[in-house]
C-alpha cells in the first residue's frame, strides 16, 4: 500500500523533530518490553534443559518440581533449581530472565524486614517494596497495565466523542442543542465522587474502571470535533458530495472525519498521558485497580508511607517522569508535523 505524498511529508517532518522522534522510539521500546515482559522479568525460567529434554516455562504451563527430580508437586522454584543444577554439574542447566522475579512474588529474609534496598547480588536492581516484591518487576508490569488502560480508554473516549461530536456539528439545530444540554449536565457530575461511591460498593475491575472513566471522558473530544465539523461542513468538498447525492453517514465518515484526522492525532498522545496519570492517581488514592495488581499509584503510596526507603519513590517517580516527558514530546512533534503552516520549529 502506497502512502499519500502528504502523509509521507508529515512523517518526514515528524522525524526531523529529533526530541519527538527519539521519544517515540524510546516509548515504543518501553511498550514492546512491557508486552514481552515475561521474557525479561519473570520468576519462571526461559529454558530448562533436564536430562536431554527442553522445557520453556516462561510461556508454557506450570511445571511441578517432580518433573525435575524435586520432592514437591507445586510449581518449581527455578532460581533454586538453577543453583542445584550448577552444584550437581551433570549437564542440566536453567536460563533465567535478566530479572528473575515476578510482580507478585515475596522475597523475604529471615533476619530483616522489607523493604530491602537495591542489590545487584540478589538481582533486585531497584530494591523491593514493603512486602518484599521486586520493584522493577512491579514497574514493568505496572507500565503494561497503565499503557493498555490508557490506550483502551483513548479508544472509548475518542470513539464516542468523535461520533457524537461530528453528528452535532454536521446536523446542528435541535440535535446539537439537545446534546449540548446533556454535555453541560454531564460535565458538572463530580467524577471522583462517582468513583469513590462505586468503589465502596464493588471493587472495580480493569474493564469496569475503563467504562466508568469513559462514561465521563468523552466530553472534551466531543466539543473539539463538533467545532471542527462545523467548519468542515461548509467547505466545497462537502457541498459537492451533497450535490452528488452522498448520504449523511458517507459524508461524515468518508469525508469530514478523515479531514479532521490531524486534530485527532494531535490530541491522542496527550490523552494517553492523561489516562496514565488518571489511573496512577486513582490507585494512589486507593480507588483504582484492586491489589495485588501491579500499579505505579500503589508504589507512590508506598513511597509516601516509607519515606526512608528512597529507592521506592526514586524508581516510580523516575519511570513516570520518563514516560510522561516522552509522551509530551511525541505530542508536540505530532502537532508540529500536522501543522500546515509550520510556523514553529522544534530543535
Amino acid at each position: 500500500m502506497r502512502l499519500n505524498p502528504l502523509t509521507i511529508k508529515k512523517i518526514k517532518r515528524f522525524k526531523s523533530i529529533k526530541r519527538g522522534y527519539y521519544s517515540f522510539i524510546i516509548l515504543t521500546m518501553m511498550i514492546l518490553a512491557s508486552f514481552f515482559a515475561e521474557a525479561l522479568v519473570n520468576s519462571r525460567a526461559l529454558v530448562v534443559c533436564h536430562e536431554g529434554r527442553y522445557y520453556f516455562p516462561a510461556y508454557g504451563s506450570m511445571n511441578p518440581g517432580k518433573i525435575f527430580g524435586l520432592d514437591y508437586d507445586y510449581e518449581t522454584n527455578y532460581r533454586l533449581l538453577q543453583k542445584r543444577f550448577k552444584e550437581e554439574g551433570q549437564g542440566n542447566w536453567v536460563l533465567m530472565p535478566p530479572v528473575p522475579y515476578n510482580a507478585f512474588e515475596n522475597d523475604l529474609k529471615e533476619d530483616r524486614f522489607p523493604p530491602f534496598p537495591p542489590s545487584f547480588a540478589e538481582k533486585h536492581y531497584m530494591g523491593t517494596d514493603n512486602v518484599g516484591r521486586d520493584i522493577l518487576a512491579r514497574l514493568v508490569y505496572g507500565f503494561r497495565v497503565a499503557i493498555v488502560f490508557s490506550l483502551l480508554l483513548l479508544l472509548f473516549d475518542f470513539g464516542i466523542g468523535i461520533s457524537i461530536g461530528s453528528a452535532m456539528g454536521y446536523f446542528g439545530g435541535k440535535f446539537d442543542l439537545f446534546f449540548q444540554r446533556i454535555i453541560e449536565i454531564w460535565s458538572n457530575v463530580p467524577f471522583l465522587y462517582v468513583i469513590i461511591i462505586i468503589s465502596s460498593i464493588v471493587v472495580p475491575g480493569f474493564i469496569t474502571l475503563i467504562l466508568i472513566m469513559a462514561f465521563f471522558g468523552w466530553i472534551g473530544m466531543t466539543w473539539i470535533i463538533r467545532t471542527v465539523t462545523y467548519k468542515e461542513k461548509a467547505r466545497e468538498y462537502v457541498l459537492a458530495a451533497k450535490a452528488l447525492g452522498a448520504s449523511d453517514s458517507r459524508i461524515i465518515f468518508r469525508h469530514i472525519i478523515p479531514n479532521t484526522i490531524s486534530v485527532i492525532v494531535t490530541y491522542a498522545p496527550f490523552a494517553v498521558s492523561g489516562g496514565i496519570v488518571a489511573l496512577t492517581s486513582l490507585d494512589y488514592l486507593g480507588f483504582g485497580l484492586a491489589p495485588p495488581t501491579p500499579s505505579w499509584g500503589e508504589l507512590l503510596q508506598q513511597a509516601w508511607t516509607h519515606m526512608d526507603s528512597w529507592w521506592i519513590g526514586a524508581s516510580v517517580i523516575g519511570a513516570m517522569t520518563i514516560t510522561l516527558i516522552a509522551v509530551t514530546f511525541i505530542g508536540e512533534a505530532v502537532r508540529e508535523a500536522f501543522d500546515p503552516k509550520m510556523y514553529t520549529t522544534y530543535e
